[in-house]
């Protein structure tokens, strides 16, 4: 696994979201360059991000529940440095296991019927 060198922003965004929701999986990605230029970007850098969320806390909550989850755990982040965040939120049982039913190659095994 290669680890990428993270912003003082994903950092905390990382340390914050694993605190509050203990996630299986989590991507902190930081999509500020796409936005150079644009309004709310921010010339330090680390203003727009894409997390991708994998946690148990998700199990039978609705998108919106999800992201007000992950809302109240950034809390002031998002108040004062981030000005866009995008959000992948899912509960494992959304989740396939990544070598589920898969055969040698990578190709997808099929059941027998």
């Amino acid at each position: 696994m290669i680890e990428t060198a993270k912003g003082p922003v994903a950092a905390e965004i990382e340390n914050r979201l694993r605190g509050a929701l203990a996630p299986e999986r989590l991507e902190v990605i930081d999509d500020s360059d796409k936005h150079r230029g644009h309004a709310g970007h921010d010339p330090r850098g680390e203003s727009h991000f894409t997390v991708i969320v994998v946690s148990s806390f998700f199990e039978g909550q609705n998108r919106v529940a999800r992201q007000r989850m992950v809302n109240t755990a950034l809390g002031d982040l998002l108040r004062d440095r981030v000005h866009a965040l995008a959000m992948v939120t899912k509960a494992p049982s959304e989740v396939p296991l990544p070598l589920a039913g898969r055969a040698r190659g990578g190709k997808l095994k099929c059941p027998s019927a």
